[in-house]
């Protein structure tokens, strides 16, 4: 009787949960002051800076990881593709590429949790999606490329590790994010109360046409046309 063969199945891969990183709110303020100041990172103020390395804590980084992992593209936060790679590898993915170069990125993304999927970005998808005629994916198409398979790979089957974000590569192709509203001044809304009672005009009716529910919620940008209008009723009076 032949003895039963016995198969030796690789161990499992066991990762320890993130340890939180404890840092002061006082001290990451003063880390983001630095950071923004540094104009690095394509961060501009404090307050980006701050949320991201935020974020980097939430997920048990030290909040200074936020500056080599995370970016600040057209007022949207990314995350960088190698930084969101290291995430997906950390939560126990793995990747297989089958192509790599400047005609394609194609590769297959694997997850306990999430399933296996193939990705491929070419020349032709990135033309159709309206990307291929830019400058960047004239200048480096292996690298646009893979960023976005990398990016659309690790969404599919691990999304926690994207942190809810695209990678820089992506952001830069979509519309700019839209500021913070302006409104006007108080000296400009004084202007106003002063013509709106020169020219006995309706204010209730003024605001109406504005859009508006007060002169102080007014758009510094349609402040000129807000006087222009007044300045056709004292025409219309005369």
């Amino acid at each position: 009787m032949e003895p039963e063969k016995v198969t030796h199945l690789p161990a499992p891969i066991v990762r320890e949960p993130p340890h939180t990183v404890a840092v002061s709110l006082a001290d990451i303020g003063r880390m983001a002051a630095a950071v923004a100041q540094s104009g690095l990172f394509g961060v501009k103020t404090p307050e980006q800076a701050m949320a991201l390395m935020l974020v980097a804590q939430a997920e048990g980084l030290h909040p200074a990881i936020a500056a080599r992992d995370y970016d600040i593209i057209q007022g949207r936060p990314a995350k960088k593709s190698e930084a969101m790679m290291r995430s997906f590898i950390a939560n126990g993915g793995r990747v297989k590429w089958h192509a790599l170069d400047d005609k394609i990125a194609d590769a297959t993304f694997s997850h306990p949790a999430g399933g296996e999927v193939r990705i491929a970005w070419d020349i032709a998808r990135a033309t159709t999606a309206g990307l291929g005629g830019k400058d960047m994916y004239k200048k480096f198409p292996r690298q646009m490329l893979r960023a976005r398979c990398i990016s659309e790979g690790v969404r599919t089957v691990c999304p926690m590790a994207t942190s809810g974000m695209y990678v820089p590569e992506e952001v830069v192709d979509m519309e700019p994010a839209a500021g913070p509203v302006v409104l006007v001044s108080a000296a400009e809304v004084a202007k106003l109360e002063a013509l709106i009672t020169e020219v006995g005009a309706d204010k209730p009716k003024f605001l109406t046409y504005l859009k508006v529910g007060a002169l102080e919620e007014l758009p510094a940008t349609k402040y000129a046309d807000a006087v222009a209008a007044l300045e056709l009723k004292r025409k219309a009076v005369k």
